[in-house]
């Protein structure tokens, strides 16, 4: 597979609507919300699995994957 095929793939299944911008990552991880400070405190590992954390998501593996 060529890394432009991996690019679309990625913008694809990550990012359909908006575009793979800094405005767009912000809008599709909802990262404007205020959540920052659990990651701060003792950094995000021991929290991997709280829904907060939605850069840490695998909803969209399928897509992907190509299936």
């Amino acid at each position: 597979m060529s890394e432009s095929e991996i690019q679309q793939r990625i913008r694809s299944a990550f990012f359909p609507g908006p575009e793979l911008t800094p405005a767009g990552i912000i809008e599709t991880l909802d990262l404007k919300r205020p959540i920052y400070r659990k990651t701060a405190a003792g950094g995000h590992f021991p929290g991997r699995n709280d829904p907060d954390f939605t850069w840490e998501r695998t909803d969209r593996i399928d897509a992907l994957a190509g299936q």
